[in-house]
């Protein structure tokens, strides 16, 4: 199975069968990519809901820790249990309330549809997009075209928001305090080293990344305008929650890509155009297989929610995943 995400060993494990359940962090998708790609329940909560206490940070504004489970019902039990105050963590919500005893999928909801986000997009993903929606309409759903600001943006406001952040978080692994160390000719041969051998090709492409953006002359020119974006990116969600309790978005342009298909960075930060987003305005979603595509390989999709209504996004994903009856 294609990993798809940092969190691609405990999709794996639990598509596999080797787990009932597995926990995975989402910075930009990791828990409901991965999830999608292996055929599982994938479920990503409200910015805060988890404590990130614990967790190795990435990007810190972005992170969640959520559940990755069969089915959906097995996912608000383990969200049941690791949502929760937590004074250690100080971006935590501290809200108490829980979903599992209160799930109801016979809820009829008013859920918003993206068609504009299927162009270009790969016969398997549309052809699973139009399942999903008629399963939708047969229990009972309000189905509602909505639009989205351009996914290229998202792309653009991640990648300089979580690099910035890395660069930062990563900072302390400098091999004096902790971690990897490798001893150089002085100390700063010392930090070099110990950086240089302990940072795969990835990591200190983004850290330089990090470091660019913030660095004189170009914060204003990028971080500060990213974070302009995310603030539109949450408005445009905004807006259209005024109007609906819940959004079905894809999560992944297609089935699983093989090994070495993405040939480079930019073919890799691309796949992420369709979870993004939810990270950027600190939503709650999840990601739950509905059809196999061409190749036989399973299709997802995500249903996102407001901030802090896990119960709507659980009560439709049942729901949905009850209609669909999809078999791994």
């Amino acid at each position: 199975m294609f990993q798809g995400g940092s969190s691609g060993g405990s999709a794996a494990a639990v598509g596999a069968g080797l787990a009932i359940a597995a926990l995975g962090s989402d910075t930009g998708g990791s828990i409901r990519q991965p999830a999608a790609y292996c055929g599982i329940v994938g479920m990503k909560p409200t910015y805060g809901r988890v404590s990130r206490y614990g967790l190795g940070a990435y990007a810190s504004s972005l992170d969640q820790i959520g559940p990755m489970t069969q089915n959906v019902e097995d996912a608000a039990i383990l969200y049941d249990i690791i949502s929760g105050s937590d004074d250690r963590d100080s971006t935590n919500a501290k809200m108490d309330d829980k979903v599992c005893q209160k799930l109801n999928p016979d809820r009829k909801l008013t859920i918003a549809i993206l068609p504009a986000y299927l162009e270009g997009a790969s016969k398997d993903l549309v052809d699973a997009y139009e399942q999903a929606i008629e399963a939708l309409k047969n229990a009972g759903h309000t189905i509602v075209e909505k639009e989205m600001m351009d996914a290229k943006f998202d792309i653009s406001a991640y990648y300089i928001t979580a690099t910035a952040e890395a660069t930062t978080n990563l900072a302390r692994y400098d091999g004096i305090r902790y971690g990897n160390r490798v001893e150089g000719k002085n100390l700063q041969d010392t930090f070099i080293q110990t950086r240089s051998n302990g940072f795969g090709d990835e990591v200190k492409r983004r850290i330089m990344l990090g470091n660019f953006v913030l660095s004189s002359g170009y914060y204003e020119a990028y971080y500060i305008k990213a974070q302009k974006t995310r603030h539109i990116i949450k408005d445009n969600y905004d807006k259209i929650f005024q109007d609906v309790d819940l959004i079905l978005s894809p999560i992944a342009p297609g089935t699983a890509p093989k090994f070495g298909e993405l040939k480079n960075p930019i073919d890799m930060y691309l796949s992420d155009i369709y979870s993004i987003s939810v990270n950027l305005a600190g939503l709650p979603a999840l990601s739950l297989p509905i059809c196999k595509g061409a190749n036989s390989m399973p299709v997802g999709l995500q249903l996102i929610a407001k901030a802090y209504d896990e119960q709507t996004l659980f009560d439709g994903s049942l729901s949905l995943e009850k209609q669909i009856n999809y078999q791994g």
